[in-house]
C-alpha cells in the first residue's frame, strides 16, 4: 500500500485516483461499505474507483501509486458485501422512517427507482441489477430491509451480486492496464468514460420517464378503456 505523504491529507473524495493515492486498497474497502451501506455514502464514486483499482494493479501504469491485485480483489469484494448486509439491517430497523430522514432528492429519486427494479424483476434480479447503478445500489439494501425481504433471499443474491461487480470492474480495468502500453496517460478520460457508462441507466431512465409524461396517448388509468 502507498505511504502517506502530506499532500495525501488534503483528499478529494469524489476522485478514484485521489481516493487510492491517500488510502490505497483500505480505502476501497471504507468507500464501498459506505456506498452501498450508509444512504449518506450515495455520491461516492464506486464504479470508477474499482475501475482505477484495476488499472493501478498493473505495473508501470503510475508512477504515484501501484495497488496489488489481489489485495484490492479482497477489499472490494469485503467492502461490497459488508456494507450492503448492514444497509439491509440497518433497513430492516429503522423502518421507513431511516429513508425518510433524508431529503436529497437524488437519494429520494434512487427509492423510486429501487421499488421500480423490486417491482419489474422481484427479489434476486432487482438486487443483482441494483449493483450496477449508481444511487439505486446505495438505497436498495436498506429499501429491502424496509420491505422485509427475507434475509436468506437478500443475503444470498446481495453476494452473487457485490461479487460480480467489484471483481467484474477491477478485471476490467487491469485487462485494460495489462493491454495499453502506458495507460496512464489516458488514466483521466478512461475513468471518465467508465463514469458516464455508469451514468447511462440513470440517463436513460429520466429520458423515459419524461417521454411518458409527454406523451398525450399514454394512458394514466392502466384499467381504462375506452367504450365502443
Amino acid at each position: 500500500m502507498p505511504s502517506s505523504t502530506v499532500s495525501d491529507l488534503a483528499v478529494n473524495v469524489l476522485d478514484a485516483s485521489s481516493l487510492l493515492s491517500a488510502f490505497g486498497a483500505l480505502g476501497i474497502a471504507v468507500v464501498l461499505f459506505a456506498e452501498t451501506g450508509l444512504l449518506v455514502g450515495f455520491f461516492l464514486p464506486g464504479d470508477s474507483l474499482l475501475f482505477t483499482a484495476g488499472l493501478l494493479c498493473v505495473s508501470g501504469s503510475s508512477d504515484r501509486v501501484h495497488l496489488t491485485l489481489w489485495q484490492v480483489l479482497l477489499a472490494a469484494v469485503g467492502g461490497a458485501l459488508l456494507g450492503a448486509q448492514v444497509g439491509y439491517l440497518l433497513g430492516r430497523r429503522g423502518g421507513r422512517a431511516l429513508l425518510g430522514r433524508y431529503k436529497n432528492r437524488s437519494l429520494h429519486e434512487g427509492v423510486a427507482r429501487a421499488e421500480q427494479l423490486l417491482g419489474k424483476y422481484g427479489h434476486a434480479k432487482a438486487v443483482v441489477l441494483a449493483r450496477f447503478v449508481p444511487i439505486v445500489r446505495t438505497v436498495l439494501n436498506p429499501l429491502a430491509g424496509v420491505l422485509e425481504m427475507p434475509v436468506r433471499t437478500f443475503t444470498l443474491w446481495q453476494i452473487v451480486g457485490g461479487t460480480i461487480w467489484a471483481i467484474g470492474l477491477v478485471l476490467a480495468g487491469y485487462g485494460l492496464g495489462s493491454s495499453v502500453p502506458n495507460v496512464d496517460t489516458y488514466l483521466l478520460p478512461i475513468v471518465a468514460v467508465v463514469v458516464l457508462i455508469s451514468l447511462l441507466p440513470i440517463a436513460l431512465e429520466v429520458l423515459r420517464q419524461r417521454k411518458h409524461r409527454s406523451d398525450p396517448d399514454s394512458d394514466p388509468d392502466p384499467h381504462h378503456r375506452d367504450e365502443p
